[in-house]
């Protein structure tokens, strides 16, 4: 009885039909690569991840494509998945949404399931890119901005000087609020909180700035990625 049910469980592998999922899976995987680098907001290691897709998603229908052709190889992947452990934390639910959707491609392409794939795979990531676009419409970036300069034996910063750099920030940014201010002699640091429209104003700001003050160095932080107090 047993001998039956794995003879009927046993299929024969294609390798053309390996080959065309495994050269589809790379499209897509190119395809989840620049979608993620475009519109990911992983502030950390995003080129790092993007690349790990490609790996996850060809694997994926490696093994699938393997295991669907013998029922004995099946039984041994789920007790072998049983004592697999995975001890790299995801910080992000984005990440895992991305890893997820590579899997999910993979078992696609692996189960030889090309045309709803294909479909569903761009289309979901497409979704997404709508998502992201509309919501960075919406919303502003808030910031934290530090600006310093420090320089041995120089005399500090005029009120004039403070006041053009305030003036420069209001005429870059939609709110330009100053939360400390730190003068002293040969060194100069101040902190914003910012209300921008896109990252483009942040490009402008540092260019108009750095003309009239090279000395100066800028650090940017997002307030959204703070952990709540």
């Amino acid at each position: 009885m047993l001998e039956q049910i794995l003879a009927t469980g046993n299929q024969d592998l294609s390798i053309i039909t390996l080959v065309v999922n495994m050269g589809i899976g790379v499209i897509l995987s190119l395809m989840l690569m620049f979608h993620f680098r475009r519109f990911g907001s992983i502030l950390n290691n995003r080129d790092t991840l993007a690349q790990v897709f490609p790996f996850i998603l060809l694997t994926t229908i490696l093994i699938i494509t393997v295991v669907k052709s013998s029922l004995a190889l099946s039984l041994g992947l789920v007790g072998a998945l049983s004592i697999v452990r995975f001890r790299t934390p995801i910080k992000e639910p984005e990440e895992l949404a991305y890893l997820f959707l590579s899997i999910a491609i993979g078992l696609g392409l692996g189960a030889n399931q090309v045309v709803a794939t294909v479909i569903a795979g761009p289309s979901i990531l497409i979704v997404m890119s709508i998502f992201k676009w509309s919501r960075s419409k919406k919303e502003n970036k808030h910031l934290y901005l530090t600006i310093d300069w420090r320089e041995e034996g120089a005399s500090t910063m005029e009120p004039k000087d403070i006041d053009r750099l305030n003036q420069l920030l209001a005429q870059n940014s939609l709110v330009s609020d100053l939360r400390r201010l730190d003068v002293r002699i040969g060194s100069f640091e101040a902190t914003y909180l910012l209300d921008v429209a896109s990252t483009e104003n942040l490009s402008e700001l540092i260019k108009e700035t750095k003309k009239e003050y090279p000395q100066l160095g800028f650090t940017f932080l997002d307030q959204n990625s703070l952990p709540p107090v």
